[in-house]
């Protein structure tokens, strides 16, 4: 089988065979949730602010808290993690704090996405002190410059207070809460520097470097930032990934079939009508997963036109992340052990 694989960092991101993971045969591993649309910031990489698509999100801008309570309580017997994301800022949703406190009663992981800029020191307190899984700051640099332009709308000098306080109360709190960054590998960025600044310098448990992708909706780029375009996987042999251990789910409760389709063309179902398990195991997952796994995913027209699929990875993701963040934090709060309850098993 080919692996196109950056040879630099001689990662491999192909496997010897597909399908459902083990830990998502009965339900999706993760639920990323577009639980809000409006923003504080206008990064200039980002497909929500080189498009309409807030704009048409008008009517539903927050997840409302029924939607999310339903998907928590289905989600929670599983341990699934709902990974707290969407168009804009998830810290903005008026209920932001105490919707992923509920969802953490009920049992599910979180990892929460957010640019860092709306923090308070009870929000803090709250999110660690109920485990909240990962809390990822999207930094994308390692200087006020860079983040003036990167970050735009955004105050650095806010973003490294906001994170030097979630580090010291998760320390003083040993709370099992990851604290990570994320950076954007595009041009004008020193990907090497910011994780020497971030993981080195302010003390986060990992960098996670991120490829620049379009979306499919980032038309005003369109590929044209990225300063590592290597593909990862040859798509005429390796199915794509997400299909077959995640989902989507917009504000208004609809499923799409990926990450990519952030626009919501695709509709498998809605969780405010249908369980996510049905939806996880219906006919229309089944139709992309078959013709993935019989290599013929490009029969597909929006599978064919991904220009996303190549940097997907089945070895290389966002599990070995968690496990990776949480042994740094192991070692900070001084323990020898791997916290059972927080590290995920994909293999």
């Amino acid at each position: 089988m080919t692996d196109m694989a950056s040879s630099a960092t001689e990662i491999q991101h192909a496997d010897g065979s597909y399908g459902l993971r083990p830990a998502a045969s009965e339900f999706p591993m993760m639920l990323v949730l577009s639980f809000v649309y409006p923003c504080n910031a206008l990064c200039p990489h980002c497909p929500y602010t080189n498009s309409n698509i807030r704009k048409e999100y008008r009517d539903a801008p927050y997840m409302p808290e029924s939607t999310f309570k339903k998907i928590a309580d289905e989600s929670g017997p599983f341990g699934a993690l709902l990974r707290i994301s969407g168009g804009g800022e998830p810290m903005l949703h008026p209920q932001a704090v105490e919707l992923m406190v509920y969802a953490k009663q009920r049992g599910c992981k979180i990892g929460l996405i957010t640019n860092g800029s709306l923090f308070t020191e009870a929000d803090a307190r709250a999110l660690l002190g109920a485990g909240v899984d990962m809390i990822e700051f999207s930094v994308d640099a390692c200087d006020e410059k860079t983040y003036n332009w990167v970050r735009k709308g955004l105050e650095w000098q806010t973003l490294l207070d906001n994170a030097a306080m979630m580090l010291r109360l998760r320390n003083e709190m040993r709370s099992p809460s990851k604290i990570v960054a994320s950076a954007v590998n595009q041009k004008g960025v020193d990907i090497d520097a910011v994780e020497r600044f971030w993981v080195d310098g302010i003390g986060v448990d990992t960098l996670i470097k991120r490829k620049f992708l379009t979306w499919g909706d980032n038309t005003t780029l369109d590929g044209a930032g990225s300063a590592d375009p290597a593909a990862y996987l040859n798509t005429d042999e390796v199915p794509c990934p997400f299909i077959f251990e995640r989902l989507n789910i917009d504000s208004r409760g609809n499923v799409m079939v990926c990450g990519y389709d952030i626009s919501a063309n695709t509709s498998m179902g809605n969780v405010n009508t249908e369980s996510v398990r049905d939806i996880w195991h219906g006919p229309g997952f089944q139709f992309y997963r078959d013709k993935h796994l019989s290599g013929r995913g490009k029969d597909i027209s929006l599978c064919a036109g991904c220009p996303d699929w190549k940097y997907r990875s089945w070895t290389h993701n966002y599990w070995k992340v968690v496990d990776k963040a949480e042994e740094a934090r192991g070692r900070k709060l001084g323990r020898l052990d791997v916290n059972e309850d927080f590290q995920t098993v994909v293999e």
